[in-house]
């Protein structure tokens, strides 16, 4: 795929995040069965269940491609619809109603509660904690991709390249934890019923309304101080993300399989925002200084497995400057990836 030097606008954007690499196309002509993507309508669901459909088109298969959510908009339904994207409204923590779920070989886990955990702890451990035993139990003969984050590994130190699956989770803060909670419960399932799985810890994914370059990139346009005591990240487009994680479902394994999602390059908040100024033409102040750790993934091994990111940092890093200089849309919901205490 030959990517723009610039995206045009939201239609443009989403055509982008769907395009299916090679890796997903062919994880779709071996799946050969129906995909159900649960959490469907996140900020990463509708584009990937729409590449699902892509792939599965471009591989030569009819099967259907299911998105579950509670729907709060029926505009993001009928998107999905009119792309080919089969929908169910359910409300996923109903355990009768998950029960009811249509039987298919495949699963794309993607519900999860991160924002707004601080303050509303029992709701993000239900949904991080228990609902995970729910959907291993209901697909518990089905291939499970499962989102983590690398969250779960706590800070390490840069300029050795990120953590690695091989770690010891260090989770600092109570959705961190849930988040390992997740992983712990997928995994004794795995064990204990044979359950084929594959574990994604993401970081961080980015398109041009959300992540942590659209973060950096609306601060320095509103001439805001950037705070650089987080000083590295690693980030990966979404596009890329999506990919990976439907290249993973031809990797779901019993015991589950832990696989890093992260880009390659482990980007300097100071770095990426002068480089923003710059495109941006204006000034960018920093407070604070770079610590010695970061949150940072080794993402490696996902990019042996499930095929290398086909977008770069700096082309991310132009394609953000440039949406947000022409007030292109955003979600309006900030990373905090500058966040040390884990609080969310």
């Amino acid at each position: 795929m030959e990517m723009p030097a610039s995206i045009r606008d939201v239609a443009h954007l989403e055509e982008l995040l769907s395009e299916p690499s090679d890796a997903a196309v062919e994880a779709m002509r071996q799946a050969n069965g129906d995909v159900i993507v649960l959490g469907v309508a996140g900020k990463m669901g509708p584009t990937l269940a729409r590449m699902a459909r892509r792939a599965m088109d471009a591989a030569g298969h009819r099967h259907r491609v299911i998105g579950v959510s509670r729907f709060s908009s029926p505009d993001q339904r009928r998107t999905l619809e009119a792309f080919g994207v089969e929908t169910i409204r359910c409300d996923l923590l109903d355990g009768s109603a998950v029960a009811r779920l249509p039987d298919v070989p495949h699963v794309v886990f993607m519900a999860g509660r991160k924002f707004g955990s601080t303050g509303n702890e029992p709701l993000t451990w239900a949904m991080n904690a228990h609902l995970p035993a729910l959907v291993c139990a209901r697909y518990r003969s089905s291939r499970i991709v499962v989102f983590s984050t690398g969250n779960v590994y706590g800070l390490t130190r840069r300029g050795r390249a990120g953590s690695r699956e091989e770690d010891r989770p260090a989770p600092i803060g109570e959705y961190a934890m849930s988040c390992l909670a997740r992983e712990r419960i997928v995994q004794y399932f795995s064990d204990t019923s044979g359950v084929s799985a594959a574990i994604l810890r993401l970081n961080y994914a980015t398109e041009m309304r959300y992540g942590v370059l659209v973060d950096l990139a609306r601060r320095v346009s509103r001439r805001e101080p950037v705070d650089v005591t987080m000083g590295y990240f690693n980030t990966i487009w979404q596009g890329d993300a999506n990919a990976m994680a439907l290249a993973a479902l031809t990797h779901a394994s019993t015991p589950a399989s832990v696989v890093n999602i992260a880009g390659p390059e482990e980007v300097s908040v100071r770095g990426a925002a002068t480089e923003l100024a710059r495109i941006l033409d204006t000034d960018v102040t920093f407070t604070g200084s770079e610590a010695d750790d970061a949150l940072l993934s080794n993402g490696s091994r996902g990019w042996a497995l499930l095929g290398p990111p086909r977008v770069d940092v700096e082309r991310l890093i132009s394609w953000t400057a440039d949406w947000t200089r022409r007030g292109g849309d955003h979600l309006g919901k900030p990373t905090h990836f500058e966040s040390r205490a884990g609080r969310f």
